[in-house]
């Protein structure tokens, strides 16, 4: 970047485009900057991140939608948090409950952390997470995570929606905030004497020109990794999957505000709902199952081994690329880096590196000062991101096939992860480890908490002891009374769903 910037081209659509032209547009909006989206129509996206964390919501919020204007429109339903399934053995803990931590639970997580912690020393309670949490309750009675007016807390939770329609909404909106559109296939990339994109070559004998361009042009990386030789580091050693097979079925009249996480034989597969349909995805491992044989274990999964439905294929690598803002360059969405589908966190990746940039970028007067610190922040945040993420796999307790037996034995882990897995084990308060790293930022202590509790990663039946009466401090009785009647407020999801499909027809 060099001062002066006032042009910005961002290279690919698609949701992460978007994004980037909508925050790029709502920040300078007075200051007279260019910002022009350029699209290939030969070239499609890959439309299948459906899911969101609550960052999203926010996201909207800045740019100035509200969930009436794009909700509707999106096919969208609301996100409480998410339910993993099978990816443990351990009685009591085939499945548990990924919340997106709100106020009410303030009340409830301190019994959480004292029975999970407790448990940990071999004290017989129950420290299982679900239970804890008002999301729980709410994905479990189909409520909608919309508190009345009346309710004294804040509410935090994601969406569901379908990705292509959100792309099309955040365009239109960007193009009433005066980004302008072009459709164009690039054919080249041509870069002036000091390395710098100088302007791009279309396949009709166009040149295009700004002053800064930002990549959006998924796995391809079109400008970062290919025009700027910016390398790609792999974290496949740690994350086996590179494949997935998506279908949809049809959808539910009220849906649970949750997304379904089901481990299969060679990966996992998602349950996501939208109004329109529900969306169904297996991630799984091309180097221990072949493409037909993962389709039609996903078939049976789904009870269309005899369906005419085409499935859809595809291919992904996981990592990052060294740096994410090089010389007059921004990579954002896959062009920077993808850790797979679990945990719906690429969008969270694109919303927090717009928003770092452009703190950077007017931090350092509208140039490059400040460019190191920021790709080592984002670099950062990515790989905490895959530690979580690989935490999934190094904890399961699955034996059934080699790659969830593989993935339980993995000692390539990180030594972040390795310290906090450690930390866990030995009966220590994780949060201590988590700040000692500074990694709370990323995902908060009651994530962590939440996974490896979930997946009970505890000592056994066998091995615990009856507490005492300060052990039992929290009576799980008088938790559950509280949840339930605080989600006594909020409405059915499909309820909720309707009033606003009412209110973007008026």
């Amino acid at each position: 970047m060099r001062k002066g910037t006032k042009s910005f081209v961002i290279l690919g659509g698609g949701t992460a485009g978007w994004i980037a032209a909508n925050r790029l547009a709502t920040h300078w909006q007075d200051c007279d900057f260019d910002i022009t989206l350029v699209e290939s129509p030969d070239i499609g996206i890959i439309g299948v991140g459906e899911g969101s964390t609550p960052p999203l919501k926010r996201f909207m919020d800045v740019i100035g939608v509200e969930e009436s204007d794009w909700m509707s429109r999106c096919d969208a339903t609301y996100k409480t948090g998410i339910t993993f399934r099978n990816w443990s053995t351990k009685p009591g803990f085939d499945e548990y409950f990924h919340p997106f931590q709100c106020q009410p639970d303030d009340f409830t997580v301190p019994g959480f952390f004292h029975n999970s912690f407790l448990r940990r020393q071999g004290v017989d309670l129950d420290g299982h997470p679900s239970q804890f949490f008002l999301g729980w309750h709410l994905a479990l009675q189909r409520l909608a995570p919309v508190a009345p007016p009346n309710f004294p807390f804040n509410m935090n939770y994601g969406y569901h929606f379908n990705s292509g329609l959100l792309g099309e909404f955040l365009q239109e909106w960007a193009e009433r905030k005066g980004v302008k559109y072009k459709q164009a296939t690039v054919t080249g990339v041509v870069l002036d004497d000091e390395g710098f994109i100088d302007y791009l070559e279309t396949d009709a004998e166009e040149t295009i020109k700004a002053d800064f361009y930002v990549d959006s042009t998924g796995f391809r990386s079109q400008l970062l990794q290919q025009a700027l030789g910016v390398p790609f580091e792999s974290c496949e050693d740690v994350l086996f999957n590179d494949s997935a097979v998506v279908f949809p079925t049809d959808p539910d009249e009220n849906p649970e505000p949750q997304t379904i996480s089901t481990a299969l034989k060679y990966g996992w597969a998602w349950k996501i709902p939208l109004t329109s349909r529900f969306g169904n995805g297996y991630v799984y491992s091309s180097k221990y199952v072949d493409d037909d044989d993962a389709e039609m274990e996903f078939r049976q999964h789904l009870g269309l081994v005899d369906s005419d439905i085409e499935a859809r294929r595809l291919k992904f690598k996981v990592g990052r690329v060294r740096e994410h803002w090089v010389k007059n360059c921004l990579a954002v969405g896959l062009s920077q880096g993808f850790i797979e589908p679990l945990e719906a966190t690429a969008l969270d990746m694109v919303q927090e590196t717009v928003a770092r940039f452009i703190e950077e970028a007017n931090k350092g007067d509208m140039t490059d000062r400040y460019r190191d610190e920021f790709n080592e922040g984002i670099s950062k945040r990515f790989d905490a991101v895959r530690d979580y993420i690989v935490c999934h796999y190094r904890i399961n307790s699955r034996s059934d096939t080699d790659y969830w037996r593989d993935a339980g034995a993995n000692e390539k882990i990180s030594q972040s992860l390795r310290e906090i897995l450690t930390a866990w084990l030995q009966g220590k308060n994780i949060t201590d480890e988590l700040e000692r790293q500074n990694l709370d930022a990323y995902f908060p202590s009651m994530s962590w908490n939440c996974l490896l509790a979930g997946k009970g990663i505890y000592p056994t039946d066998e091995q615990v002891r009856p507490g005492n009466e300060l052990a039992h401090k929290y009576n799980l009785q008088d938790i559950e009374r509280y949840l339930k009647g605080c989600a006594l407020n909020f409405p059915a999801h499909n309820e909720q769903l309707a009033i606003l499909k009412k209110a973007e027809a008026a």
